[in-house]
């Protein structure tokens, strides 16, 4: 990688959301690139981190006092740590709601931790930013998400006319998307992944949760990494570490409010139902469950199953991430009928829907969207349209225009 940092496509969406609101957030996984962004992004603002136990500790005893000594505008990084100032910084806006004058970052989801999601309601925008796209990593603009749902995307023989090899593809999916392994070797990056996940189960794990033994917790990633892409089972999950059901689900929860894992719900009709069926799990990294599972690019052909589940998380992190910056009220399901027919991802803007399906065949086939035909069905006049992404080189449909196949590649050429 160069030594500049790579451009990230959620600036200008920061840059907006500065010009109009007086509290910007931006979430995301520690190591993500969120400082990086908002130090090169606003390089006049006054800068305070709570990595810092000083200056935490300052924040904690006295947080109307420790704002008082705050410059005009100014970044506060790593907010989960001291919620005691939400309030302060509510008074504060009320006091004086001129756009742009606190920038806040947080390694942990603010919107699920109990005390923390309604302090600012109204006065705060709060933007994700995931690890490295695909696309940033080419420097490409990340518009494959925008051009699909505009209907853009038209058949075209070998529209990618190189597409990447085997060995190619396994080693962008193992590789994932935080920027500090992505300049090291397959062999370091690696280490780099086990020393971050013991960092934020060692550290970062008691601002979110009450986890009494941080050992589960580690326990409970490496079995979420062999069943990335499957469905979730806590049951299975606390068999397996010989935990209680309700520990699992502590350490679950710990996991999502830490970007290191999402939960999609699955989706149906009848939006009553979907709170009742049995969501998908899967890593917010490709990378970084590669190497909680053991997996390396030389594993792509003796373990497919894996690596198709892998191949799954690796596309909806793209997608997810694509999403922050073309349309932030998409949401992500997963669709499944009492036939056990499938549909990788589904997406929903209002009455509209979309599907996706993941296969890391070059040729697609009928087959390979029974899926998005039975949930077209389902959708009737709503369904807006499906994606079979393949690893393939051609772009065309199968069988009914709104369902599209369309090379892999495309996530990070366009």
């Amino acid at each position: 990688m160069a030594d500049k940092p790579l451009p990230r496509a959620l600036a200008d969406m920061l840059l907006t959301a500065l010009s109009d609101t007086p509290v910007v957030c931006l979430l995301g996984p520690r190591q993500c690139g969120k400082t990086t962004l908002v130090r090169s992004l606003m390089p006049r603002y006054g800068y305070v981190t709570f990595d810092e136990a000083d200056v935490l500790a300052l924040a904690r005893s006295d947080p109307n006092g420790f704002l008082a000594t705050l410059p005009d505008r100014v970044i506060l990084d790593e907010i989960q740590r001291v919620p005691e100032l939400l309030r302060a910084l509510k008074l504060a806006v009320d006091r004086d709601r001129r756009p742009g004058r606190f920038l806040l970052t947080g390694s942990a989801n603010l919107l699920l931790l109990p005390k923390l999601g309604d302090s600012l309601a109204g006065r705060m925008t709060i933007l994700e930013l995931q690890p490295l796209t695909a696309a940033e990593c080419e420097r490409a603009p990340g518009g494959f998400l925008a051009a699909w749902l505009g209907g853009r995307l038209k058949p075209a023989l070998a529209v990618t006319p190189r597409p990447p090899s085997t060995e190619v593809l396994a080693a962008r999916v193992i590789a994932g998307g935080f920027p500090e392994p992505l300049a090291k070797t397959p062999a370091r990056a690696r280490a780099w992944h086990r020393d971050y996940v013991r960092a934020l189960v060692e550290r970062d794990v008691r601002d979110v949760a009450r986890v009494r033994e941080p050992r589960d917790l580690a326990r409970l990633l490496s079995l979420l990494a062999l069943r990335t892409g499957e469905l979730l089972n806590v049951t299975t999950l606390s068999n397996e570490l010989d935990l209680r059901r309700e520990t699992v689900e502590n350490h679950l929860a710990a996991c999502e409010r830490l970007f290191l894992v999402r939960r999609l719900q699955p989706w149906h009709r009848h939006a009553a139902k979907r709170l009742i069926k049995t969501p998908k799990l899967h890593f917010v990294d490709s990378g970084l469950a590669a190497t909680l599972a053991e997996l390396t690019v030389e594993d792509w052909h003796d373990q497919r199953d894996r690596f198709g589940h892998l191949l799954e998380t690796f596309v909806l992190q793209q997608l997810t991430a694509q999403a922050a910056w073309t349309d932030p009220d998409l949401r992500f399901w997963h669709y499944r009928d009492k036939d056990q027919v499938e549909v990788d991802f589904v997406l929903t803007s209002g009455r509209k829907v979309w599907g996706v399906e993941v296969k890391a065949t070059a040729t697609p086939t009928q087959a390979d969207i029974s899926g998005l035909r039975r949930l077209a069905v389902q959708c009737g006049e709503d369904f807006a349209g499906g994606v079979l992404i393949h690893a393939g080189a051609h772009q065309v449909t199968l069988g009914d225009p709104r369902l599209l196949a369309v090379p892999l590649a495309r996530l990070w050429e366009m």
